[in-house]
C-alpha cells in the first residue's frame, strides 16, 4: 500500500499525472510560440508536472535510484517555473527563465517516459533492454534535440503582455 491505494493503483495515478502533464505542457510549450500564456493549461501543466515528481519519491526503494535524483532535479527546476510565473509574473529575465525551465521540466518528464517505454514496452525492451544500448541512446538522444530546438524557439517567440500586479505577493 502507498498511500491508502494498492502499488497498481498508486502506479496508475503517478503514470496518469505524468501523462497528464506531458499533454498540457505540449499545449503550453505550443502556445508560447505565438506567445499565449494559457493560464488553465499552464496550471494544470505545473500542478501534474509537480505532483509527477513528488509521487516518484513514494515509491518503495532501498536506495537512491536515478528516478530519484531526475525528480530532485524537476522540483528544484518546477520552482525556477514556478516563481518566475507566479511570484515575478515574468517581469525582466523572469520571462526566459520561466519558459527555459518549464521547457526543461517537460523534457525531464518525457526522458523518463522514454525510459519507462524502453523498461516496459516489449518491443522496445527487446531493442534496448539495458538502455544503455544504441536504440535508446538515440532516442534520449533525438528527444534532446527536439527539445533543444523547441525550447530556444520558445525563448525567442514568448513576448506575452505584462501580467498585472494585484499586489498579492
Amino acid at each position: 500500500m502507498i498511500l491508502g491505494m494498492s502499488t497498481a493503483t498508486f502506479t496508475f495515478v503517478h503514470t496518469a499525472l505524468s501523462l497528464v502533464g506531458i499533454f498540457t505542457g505540449l499545449i503550453v510549450l505550443f502556445g508560447m510560440f505565438s506567445s499565449k500564456r494559457l493560464e488553465g493549461w499552464t496550471a494544470v501543466f505545473l500542478f501534474t508536472t509537480v505532483l509527477t515528481s513528488v509521487t516518484g519519491f513514494f515509491f518503495p526503494v532501498e536506495r537512491i535510484l536515478p528516478s530519484h535524483i531526475v525528480g530532485v532535479l524537476s522540483l528544484v527546476v518546477l520552482a525556477v517555473t514556478l516563481a518566475g510565473l507566479y511570484i515575478y509574473r515574468l517581469a525582466g529575465a523572469w520571462r526566459w527563465l520561466y519558459v527555459a525551465t518549464a521547457v526543461f521540466a517537460l523534457y525531464l518528464n518525457v526522458f523518463v517516459g522514454v525510459v519507462q517505454a524502453f523498461a516496459k514496452v516489449p518491443f522496445l525492451n527487446a531493442l534496448a533492454p539495458t538502455q544503455k544500448d544504441l536504440p535508446f541512446v538515440v532516442a534520449q538522444g533525438v528527444v534532446l534535440l527536439i527539445f533543444v530546438y523547441f525550447g530556444v524557439k520558445a525563448v525567442r517567440s514568448f513576448h506575452p503582455k505584462a501580467i498585472a500586479d494585484d499586489g498579492a505577493r
